[in-house]
């Protein structure tokens, strides 16, 4: 809108479906204008939020209020052509119901702005065919929609005064009718074609969530994200997680199952791995988790989190032939799976984790070679499962450990997924790693490029974990896999 359009909020009602086929007919002389066709893309946010493009112009109307009678008043408040300047990327941003990125240009193309939004507002191009005329003195509407591949009918009435709007549906016998405005109604058309599901993995040091939309025969990321939580803190076996670790556990679940509904995932798979596996009082937390979130965590075997870690291995690095041996190691364990191509010969998992290895030898802090040499020896003799085993053509590490190494290696701030997935980690360069992290302490790591912060204190533990799988198997460079079980998980129940 221009300085000098005047903002009229209307009071709007609607509906959809095959029942308005007949609706032309039954009010004759209602409907006899020119017919009005268009393209339009609507851009619906997490919170229920959207924008319309239209011509080249950007349409931002914003719901203020739902009467008694279930009509919404929407007014509008911005409508201009691209390139949008800052304030009005701001006007968008809110609508949508997103938290606004760093806005760093003078002005955003179409492209530039969808980019701001990170995969969280669903997009989805209608086609419009519509008649007005006016009922009541109300502007009327029907339309004809088509959205992705489907079409329906849309009857709708509209005023700047909700009591017309009310009489003039009363006179219809409407008002038993529910309202379904365009957002909710383009909403629903994308969750049944376009379908969003979400994994959370609770691992022993971290919680990871994945938000997934399937799309063009494939399931496209819109969320993935992990926080530290370290629910291992101090668990040894036989041993209880804490109350601490358990509540803060809980907490970043919930909010991550929040986020997933808010992002439209219609189903949420939770998994727990190690650490859950392990402790003694694992059924009260899982208790905990699901009162505080919802979500109720399944605790998968190790076996079955090295069957999940291979598949995402091979549908992500498919090029990965020949004899494969896949690690994925995280805080409390280790999962090792063996295959050839396709094939899964073998697959086990080991107690063998840095959160373990960071308390047993103080590798929080700044630490002397001969620990590192002590720690690793300890490491070595846990994994005596994988030692004097033909050395595979292909060895491919998963895990916080490992793709941290590989930002740091490239110096990634921020973390790019794209750039981790199928990089090469040599001998040389963990080597190198490892005696940086042994010479300094837990805020001396911080400084790190490509290092997040909260892995500072285990990232040694998992460096000497990582250079052991590595020697034992006689592998001089690994593949890094920035997928990990809940890719597996994703395709296994969703694919």
């Amino acid at each position: 809108m221009s300085p000098t359009d005047p903002i009229v909020p209307r009071w709007e009602w609607r509906t959809f479906g095959a029942e308005v086929d007949g609706m032309k007919e039954s009010l004759p002389g209602e409907f006899d204008g020119d017919a009005q066709v268009s393209q339009e893309r609507y851009f619906l946010g997490p919170g229920g939020g959207n924008v319309k493009v239209r011509d080249d112009l950007i349409d931002v109307k914003v719901l203020r209020e739902v009467n008694a009678d279930g009509l919404e008043r929407w007014e509008p408040v911005l409508k201009v052509a691209f390139p949008l300047a800052t304030a009005d990327v701001r006007v968008v941003v809110g609508a949508l119901g997103c938290a606004t990125p760093p806005l760093q240009r003078e002005s955003y193309t179409l492209d530039e702005m969808r980019a701001l939004f990170g995969g969280s507002v669903r997009e989805l191009e209608i086609g419009k065919r519509r008649v007005r005329g006016s009922i009541g003195g109300c502007m009327a509407e029907i339309a004809v929609v088509t959205a992705a591949g489907e079409t329906t009918r849309t009857f709708a009435i509209e005023s700047e005064d909700a009591g017309a709007v009310g009489a003039a549906l009363r006179d219809l016998g409407l008002t038993s009718t529910p309202n379904v405005s365009y957002p909710r109604a383009l909403g629903e058309v994308l969750d049944r074609v376009r379908p969003r599901y979400a994994v959370i993995d609770v691992g022993t040091n971290s919680v990871k969530l994945r938000v997934a939309e399937r799309r063009d025969g494939g399931l496209e990321p819109v969320v993935d994200r992990a926080e530290v939580t370290r629910l291992g803190e101090g668990l040894h076996d036989g041993g209880a997680i804490s109350p601490t670790a358990a509540s803060r556990t809980a907490d970043a679940i919930a909010a991550m199952a929040d986020e997933a509904r808010l992002d439209g995932a219609t189903a949420i798979a939770a998994v727990g791995t190690a650490g859950l596996r392990a402790a003694t009082n694992s059924a009260a937390v899982l208790r905990t988790i699901e009162e505080r979130s919802g979500v109720a965590v399944e605790v998968i075997s190790g076996d079955e989190e090295g069957r999940l870690a291979y598949l995402a291995v091979r549908s992500g690095l498919p090029a990965a032939a020949g004899s494969l041996v896949v690690f994925d190691t995280g805080g409390g364990s280790s999962q090792f799976t063996f295959g050839e191509g396709d094939r899964v010969l073998e697959r086990f998992s080991v107690p063998v984790g840095a959160v373990r290895y960071t308390e047993a030898f103080g590798l929080d802090q700044a630490v002397s070679a001969d620990v590192v040499t002590e720690a690793r020896a300890a490491i070595a003799g846990d994994l005596e499962r994988i030692e004097h085993r033909r050395s595979p053509d292909v060895l491919v590490g998963m895990g916080g450990a490992v793709t941290n190494m590989t930002a740091v290696m490239l110096r990634l701030d921020p973390y790019v997924p794209e750039r981790v997935h199928g990089a090469e980690l040599s001998a040389e360069e963990v080597d190198r790693q490892i005696e940086r992290y042994r010479s300094t302490d837990a805020p001396g790591r911080r400084t790190i490029a490509g290092l997040q912060p909260n892995r500072a204190e285990v990232i040694l533990a998992g460096a000497c974990v990582v250079r052991t799988v590595m020697e034992l198997l006689g592998v001089r460079v690994l593949t890094v896999s920035d997928r990990g079980v809940r890719h597996g998980v994703l395709l296994d129940r969703f694919g």
